[in-house]
């Protein structure tokens, strides 16, 4: 039996429109983390909610999807990629 944890890539979204890729085993209690300011780059945002979450058998691919989409943050590509309008914050995950 295969007791490996899964990984995943997460896009989370603060209240002022602000975007941070991560990659957690436990995207709920990392989200709550963030959202205690626990994590120094999203300390200075609010209300972060998960936008967009994959799941993944192994941490090289999942860093390797993390970085990707981290190259593409920003851009056209990052939209394109989560599916989303990520500039509309009433957008759900």
């Amino acid at each position: 039996m295969d007791t490996k944890k899964p990984y995943y890539v997460y896009v989370i979204r603060s209240e002022n429109s602000r975007h941070y890729i991560g990659l957690s085993e436990n995207t709920e209690e990392r989200v709550e983390e963030h959202n205690l300011g626990l994590s120094n780059w999203t300390s200075r945002y609010k209300n972060w909610k998960i936008i967009y979450k994959r799941k993944f058998d192994s941490l090289t691919e999942a860093r390797r999807w993390e970085n990707y989409l981290k190259r593409q943050k920003g851009g056209n590509g990052f939209k394109k990629i989560i599916g989303r309008n990520v500039k509309n914050r009433e957008d759900g995950p």
